[in-house]
């Protein structure tokens, strides 16, 4: 009897210290994570998206170095077509969970792994892009945040209405190889066409392109320009906004950094904040929850930024209507 109480009691012990055991070693487990972005490393951190990741993380309570450390890729736009290979790296480095910046990187991530968790901090409809098959339950390897809606594009259209009354022609600035500007540009001309607004397409994913297409459209008589996002723009705000100030367009982005870079308004997410808000993801995901379990994310906050130095430099006066709607003036 005492020695099958010993038996026993030996097995109950050991069934109690595996777990501790597995806990511990855990705990003190340094964490990899992928941090995949179609953008220069410059632009990453001057628009404070990674500087937000990372802070996201600390707040978690997590120490870079002692609890995690980033594997980093950085994709300018003329090495676009090294992404895939960016992404092998990621997996072959054997990280735990890949943040992912865009639709660009998504769709490059989706075709390279379908086991890797994958946290994406900025896409423009997960559903339509195939990444998910709900927003209450992806059910498959990516989650994370939607960085748009659909109806923030007529939006925008609204505002410039909004700071140019007469507004007759607008040109709307586009990159071929983002798969989410068609849909941007649909939801853009119908709003155009319900305020008897033309729309003239820009194409530009050269900084030499866009600067010829951003005059062209004013030769053509455009009196503003709407600047669609992507990862590529992002890093030329400071040129993009130069040529619309050059060519006395009134500028609209989706994202606050474009103001903050000199260009007239922004309306839309704050995408800094997606990119700290994607640290909680990457938390669940590292603490043992399945991405297809945790629901995507929609903005639920949109803001008006504008710049009243560039409006004063165009000649625009903002209505009092317009001043009401907004969270933020640049001085």
């Amino acid at each position: 009897m005492n020695a099958r109480r010993t038996i026993v009691l030996a097995l109950g012990a050991s069934a109690l210290t595996a777990p501790l055991g597995l806990f511990a070693q855990q705990q003190g487990k340094v964490w990899r994570i992928g941090f995949l972005y179609s953008g220069t490393r410059e632009s990453a951190v001057t628009t404070g998206r990674y500087p937000a990741f990372l802070d996201g993380m600390r707040k978690l309570g997590y120490v870079e170095g002692k609890d995690f450390v980033v594997e980093e890729r950085f994709v300018p736009n003329d090495e676009f077509e090294r992404t895939p290979a960016m992404a092998q790296e990621l997996i072959q480095a054997r990280v735990d969970v890949i943040l992912s910046s865009n639709t660009a990187t998504n769709q490059v991530l989706k075709q390279a792994t379908t086991t890797l968790p994958v946290v994406f901090a900025l896409t423009a409809n997960p559903l339509r892009e195939g990444l998910a098959a709900s927003l209450a339950h992806p059910g498959g390897n990516f989650t994370g945040l939607v960085a748009f809606l659909d109806e923030i594009f007529p939006k925008l259209v609204e505002m410039l209405k909004l700071a140019v009354p007469r507004l007759s022609r607008i040109a709307v600035l586009a990159n071929s190889r983002n798969p989410a500007h068609p849909s941007m540009l649909n939801g853009i001309e119908a709003a155009a066409r319900h305020n008897a607004v033309q729309v003239l397409r820009v194409e530009g994913n050269t900084l030499e392109g866009i600067e010829r297409g951003v005059a062209s459209a004013a030769r053509q008589r455009a009196q503003a320009l709407i600047v669609l996002g992507d990862s590529f723009f992002v890093q030329y705000f400071r040129q993009i906004a130069g040529f619309a100030l050059k060519n006395k367009l009134a500028s609209i982005y989706s994202g606050r950094e474009y103001p903050q870079a000199g260009g007239l308004m922004s309306y839309g997410p704050n995408f800094a904040d997606n990119y700290r808000r994607a640290a909680t993801y990457v938390d669940k995901i590292l603490k043992g929850a399945k991405p297809g379990d945790l629901p995507i994310e929609q903005p639920t906050k949109f803001e008006l930024v504008v710049n009243r130095k560039t409006a004063n430099t165009l000649g625009i006066a903002f209505s009092q209507e317009l001043l009401l709607r907004t969270d933020e003036v640049i001085e």
